[in-house]
C-alpha cells in the first residue's frame, strides 16, 4: 500500500533522514518507535507532504507522491493524526468532527460517519456540545483520531498518540487503534511507547538517528536484546 525508499531529509542544513526505506501492506498495524529527534514524526511529514525530500520516493498504491499536495493526499486515503492533537479548541466536538470531512469524497458520509465515530467513541457522543478545548487530554486525543476517521482513510498515520496521557487512556487508546484496524484501516504508528506500540504492531521498524536499524514483527523486536536495553530498560 505505502512504499518509501531512499529517503533523504534535512531541515536547512542539517540531515534527519537518511536513506528510508518502509513499506506498509495493506491490513497492517505498522509501528515505527524511537528516541525523540530519531525522526519519526518527520517521516511522517514526508508522507503527508507538508515537507518535501532531498531526494527518494514515496508511493501510496502504485502512485508516487512527488509533487502531491497536502490536501490531494488527504483526498487518496492518507489521513494524518497529528502529534499534540491540534483540535480546534473553539469548536464543539460535533463541530470539529464535520471539520474532518471537508474533502469532497468524505462529505455524502459525513452524518454516517459521525454516528459511526459516536459508535465507538461514546464519550465524545456525550460531549458532542463541549468545546473541545474544555475536554482532558485523553478525550482531546479521541476527538482527534475520530476527527481523522471522519475523510473515509485507507491508511492512517498516527503521531504520539499515546504522549502525556495518563496510564488509563493510553490503555484505552490502543485498544482504540486495534479496534480502528479490525474495521479495515491500515495504520502506521509513531510512537514513543515502545512496549505498547510493538505489543500490537504486525511489523515494526526502529530508528535511530535518521536511519532504520532494525526491522521485524512486533514480537519480534520486542524480544530483541538492542531494543529490549535501548528501549525498555531490560
Amino acid at each position: 500500500m505505502l512504499s518509501i525508499d531512499k529517503l533523504n531529509f534535512s531541515y536547512g542544513d542539517m540531515q534527519v533522514l537518511w536513506d528510508i526505506d518502509l513499506h506498509v501492506n495493506e491490513g497492517e498495524i505498522v509501528t515505527v518507535v524511537g528516541a525523540n529527534g530519531a525522526g519519526k514524526s518527520t517521516t511522517l511529514k514526508n508522507i503527508s507532504r507538508l515537507v518535501r525530500p532531498d531526494s527518494g520516493s514515496i508511493t501510496f498504491q502504485g502512485e508516487d507522491l512527488n509533487g502531491v499536495e497536502p490536501h490531494d493526499v488527504v483526498a487518496r486515503g492518507v489521513v494524518q493524526v497529528p502529534e499534540g492533537r491540534k483540535i480546534f479548541p473553539e469548536m464543539t466536538v460535533l463541530e470539529n468532527l464535520r471539520m474532518g470531512s471537508f474533502i469532497k469524497s468524505a462529505r455524502p458520509d459525513r452524518e454516517s460517519n459521525v454516528e459511526r465515530v459516536f459508535g465507538m467513541f461514546p464519550r465524545l457522543k456525550e460531549r458532542e456540545k463541549q468545546l473541545g478545548g474544555t475536554m482532558s487530554g485523553g478525550e482531546q486525543q479521541m476527538l482527534a483520531i475520530a476527527r481523522g476517521l471522519m475523510a473515509n482513510p485507507k491508511l492512517l498515520l498516527m503521531d504520539e498518540p499515546s504522549l502525556g496521557l495518563s496510564p488509563l487512556f493510553v490503555k484505552i487508546i490502543f485498544e482504540i487503534i486495534q479496534e480502528i484496524n479490525r474495521q479495515g484501516v491500515t495504520i502506521l504508528l509513531v510512537e514513543q511507547n515502545v512496549y505498547q506500540s510493538l505489543k500490537i504492531a504486525t511489523r515494526a521498524y526502529v530508528l535511530e538517528t535518521g536511519r532504520v536499524v532494525l526491522t521485524g514483527g512486533g514480537e519480534e523486536l520486542l524480544n530483541n536484546e538492542h531494543v529490549r536495553k535501548a528501549f525498555l530498560g531490560m
